[in-house]
Order: C-alpha cells, then sequence, then structure tokens
C-alpha cells in the first residue's frame, strides 16, 4: 500500500498541474497508481496502519515462502525478468498468483538510484531543510554547542537559516513555517534526509512505514508534498547535507563572536549578504534576482505560524487535569477520563474533549500547573465533603508556588484550629486577583511576618507605599 503522506504528495503534485508519468517518476509509482490516488477524496489522516485496516491490507502473502528462491535467483542474475522468475518459482511448486510473486520481487531487487539532478530544481518545485550544530568559542573563552536549522529555495538558492534550541519536532515545524513565510510562501516539494523527528521507520526497499505523527499532521495542514533522501546514497543526501556544510563553512567558521547575541546579530547580516549581495557559486545569479522568477510560483502558506497548532492526543485524568511535557493544564471535572486532542501553539494551549474545551496560556520552564478560575470552582463545587473542599482549595493556592507553600505552612502552624476558615477567604482571593497578585501579597506577608487571610486581603486593598505606615492598624 502506498502510506499517506505519499498519497498526499502524489495529490499536491497533480493538482499543480504536473503529468500522471512525471508525478509517477518523482513518487516512485506506478502511472496506474497515480490515476488511482488522483481518483481518491483528500488525505485527511496519516495513520497507516487504519487505512490498511479499512482496506483489509496485510493477510500473509502466499509468496512469502518463496523468498529465499527469489532472493538466490535475483543474487545470481539481478536483470532477471520477473516473468522469468514466476516460470522458475512454478517449477518449485510456487501455486499463488503473479501479483504476489511481482511485489516480492519488487521489494528484494535493488531499487536504481534517482540521479541527482533532479535536486536543481524549477522555480518553486522544491526546498531543502537540514538541522546542523557547531561548537562555538566565544570571545571569551566560553564554549557553546549551536542547534541551527537551514532552508533553502532550491533554484534561487536563497537562504535562511535560524538557531534553534534543539533539534526536536515541534522547533523543526514552527521553524520550517517561519522560513516559509519568510521566502514568501510554500513550494510543491520539501525535501529533507531522514532524521526521526521525520521518519520513525521505514522499510528494507526505502519505503517510509511509520512517519512521525506530529510532522506528518503539519504536512497536511499546510498542504506540503515531502521528499526523503534515498538511504544509502550519498550523491542524495549531499545535495540537502551541503547546505549545513556551507553555513558552518561560510558563517560559523569564518567568524568570531562576543556572545550569542553577537552571534545572531551577525548571522543576520550574513543572510542579507548572501541572499541579497553575493552571486550564488551555483548560479552565478545573486539570489534576490533569482528570486523574483520563483516567488510567483510558490503558494500562499495556508496557516500563519502564529496560527500553527501541533496536534496531541490526549486524555483527561482523574483530577481533572491533562499533562503535557511535564506540565498540568485544568479541564471541568465532568470531562474525566473523555479521549481529546491537545492543540499546541506557540504562546498557548487548547484542549478540547468532547463538547468541552480550555484555552490555557503555554508553560513552560519546571514542571507547573495551570488552572482556570472556573475550574477551581468546578472542582471544589465537585469535591465531598466539606473537609475534601478545603484541601482542593488549598492544592489551588499551592499551585501559585514557593511563596504559597511558606506562607500556608506558616498559617496552618500558627492557626491550626481555624486554618480552614483562611482557606475559604484566601481561595475566594485566588479568584478574583488571580496567581500573580497573590504571590506578591504572600511574599510581602512573609518578609512582614503577618500571617491570616485578613492580611493578604489588606495588602490588596491597600498599595504597597502605605504598607510600613498601616501596618500598626492592621486586624488581629
Amino acid at each position: 500500500m502506498i502510506d499517506m503522506l505519499k498519497r498526499h504528495e502524489i495529490q499536491v503534485l497533480r493538482r499543480a498541474g504536473h503529468g500522471q508519468e512525471e508525478v509517477a517518476k518523482l513518487a516512485g509509482v506506478s502511472v496506474r497508481s497515480i490515476r488511482r490516488v488522483e481518483d481518491e477524496v483528500p488525505v485527511s489522516h496519516v495513520d497507516n496502519e487504519a487505512e490498511r485496516d479499512k482496506r483489509r491490507i496485510g493477510r500473509p502473502s502466499k509468496a512469502e515462502p518463496f523468498r529465499p528462491f527469489v532472493v538466490a535467483q535475483l543474487a545470481k542474475e539481478p536483470h532477471l525478468l520477473a516473468v522469468e522468475v514466476v516460470r522458475r518459482a512454478r517449477l518449485e511448486g510456487y501455486a499463488g498468483g503473479k501479483s504476489a510473486l511481482y511485489e516480492l520481487i519488487h521489494a528484494i531487487r535493488p531499487r536504481h538510484v534517482r540521479l541527482v539532478t533532479r535536486f536543481e530544481g524549477l522555480p518553486g518545485e522544491f526546498t531543502q531543510h537540514d538541522f546542523g550544530e557547531v561548537d562555538v568559542r566565544f570571545l571569551d573563552g566560553a564554549t557553546k554547542r549551536v542547534h541551527f536549522f537551514g532552508s533553502r529555495l532550491k533554484y534561487s538558492r536563497w537562504v535562511e537559516v535560524s538557531v534553534v534550541p534543539n533539534q526536536q519536532v515541534e522547533t523543526l515545524v514552527r521553524t520550517m513555517t517561519d522560513h516559509f513565510a519568510a521566502m514568501g510562501g510554500i513550494p510543491l516539494l520539501a525535501v529533507f534526509d531522514r532524521p526521526t523527528t521525520i521518519a520513525k521507520s521505514w522499510g528494507r526497499d526505502g519505503q517510509v512505514t511509520e512517519w512521525n505523527p506530529t510532522f506528518a499532521g503539519v504536512a497536511l495542514d499546510l498542504g506540503l508534498g515531502i521528499e526523503l533522501c534515498w538511504p544509502h546514497s550519498p550523491e542524495q543526501k549531499g545535495a540537502v547535507e551541503n547546505l549545513v556544510k556551507w553555513v558552518k563553512g561560510s558563517f560559523f567558521k569564518q567568524r568570531r563572536f562576543l556572545d550569542e547575541e553577537d552571534l545572531r546579530r551577525q548571522l543576520g547580516e550574513w543572510l542579507a549578504e548572501v541572499n541579497t549581495q553575493r552571486p550564488s557559486r551555483a548560479t552565478g545569479v545573486i539570489p534576490a534576482e533569482r528570486v523574483k522568477e520563483e516567488q510567483p510560483r510558490l503558494r500562499p502558506l495556508k496557516v500563519a505560524p502564529a496560527e500553527l497548532a501541533l496536534r496531541i492526543p490526549i486524555a483527561i485524568g482523574p483530577t481533572g487535569v491533562v499533562v503535557h511535557d511535564t506540565h498540568e493544564y485544568s479541564m471541568p471535572p465532568e470531562s474525566m477520563g473523555i479521549p481529546g486532542t491537545l492543540y499546541l501553539y506557540r504562546d498557548r494551549v487548547r484542549i478540547v474533549a468532547g463538547r468541552y474545551a480550555a484555552t490555557h496560556p503555554r508553560l513552560f520552564g519546571p514542571a507547573a500547573k495551570s488552572t482556570l478560575p472556573e475550574h477551581r470552582a468546578q472542582r471544589v463545587a465537585a469535591a465531598a465533603g466539606k473537609r475534601a473542599k478545603r484541601y482542593m482549595q488549598r492544592e489551588h493556592l499551592l499551585e501559585i508556588g514557593r511563596e504559597a507553600l511558606e506562607y500556608l505552612t506558616e498559617l496552618t502552624h500558627r492557626r491550626p484550629q481555624v486554618w480552614i476558615r483562611d482557606i475559604d477567604r484566601l481561595h475566594e482571593l485566588l479568584q478574583r486577583h488571580g496567581k500573580e497578585v497573590l504571590r506578591a501579597a504572600f511574599a510581602r506577608g512573609l518578609a512582614e511576618q503577618a500571617i491570616g487571610a485578613e492580611y493578604i486581603a489588606h495588602y490588596l486593598e491597600t498599595p504597597a507605599r502605605l504598607a510600613t505606615a498601616t501596618q500598626r492598624e492592621l486586624p488581629l
């Protein structure tokens, strides 16, 4: 079966006006397959296993027991016609159909390496993308490993390079989308090496058997065809990897940097130089001149970089939260146990589970919690018994951070009989003023050793500059 992302690539190329035979060569499938895929509904998912089950694909092949025989025949005579292999197999007792044996022969026979000349490209045909890393020694003697991601329009040689924090899939798709926006649109195809951020596994024949679902989902959202370099083909991989070597050799190894901020500034200057001032050695033309021919062939971005959402399957946990990247995001108590989807944006998180939905600011850094005020109220209302409600309210207050932990510890030990009453009032203040305001009030209370909900309420009603003067008047 042709995998789903390959089907998407075929549909993209055919919609762009490429002929069936041309697309068949580019995709490595038959013209008949191109016709069949062209008539299918547009690809909307990349779950190959689900599609395989849907099409009832996967029954054991009758040709599989004859694999050693076929391997031996092709090893002795590599150019032996498939029809002759079938004839000899029947003499050895093969009773299955021709198609099954042809598929086995196709999988075993070494494939011809596609010519590197296809990487020269036409205007708007494809871009090349790859990660790179280099150890940089700054002028103060400090050394740091710098990761970067490069993208290049192959026809014009216009290049975009960004310093990135890591080589993970989210970094790849977001930086790639930023580069497309800077270039003025997206090409027909994006060409990559085979990092596991894109293809998790592939068969002996080189066909991808499992795509990274996050990457594949973004490719569908953008309407972008994907091409991967053929395994063990240095003449193909070189076309992508030369981009990284060129950036290292022309920029990182030629310049000296005061610090990382200076590196980023110089990188911007260097990109302006190579794109708008210096002729490309490959074409002899300044990329800014050649890109004028290419940009009209680029397609508009379907999704703006700021609105690009990575879809992550989730289930609402028994405590009414969703955990992503060690961070907890609240959901209504009624949504517990319901499967859903987390939409991960650059600056926010949107969670949808059945008829329930919530949007949170995205959390970064050490493990933290985001609880929306309405969810706090719903969870307290859903708790059974007064004591359970108070402890849940205290948990909400503890989410504020270290200041809350220290303040509530003092409160509990100083007022062991009445701290529950204080918790009620403090929780009200949290709902009304939010975490950051209450965190500052807790810090002030600790500094002044004013422990009690009445002090915190007074702080929130009194300007900070009056705190010292009014300390004597605080209620006891």
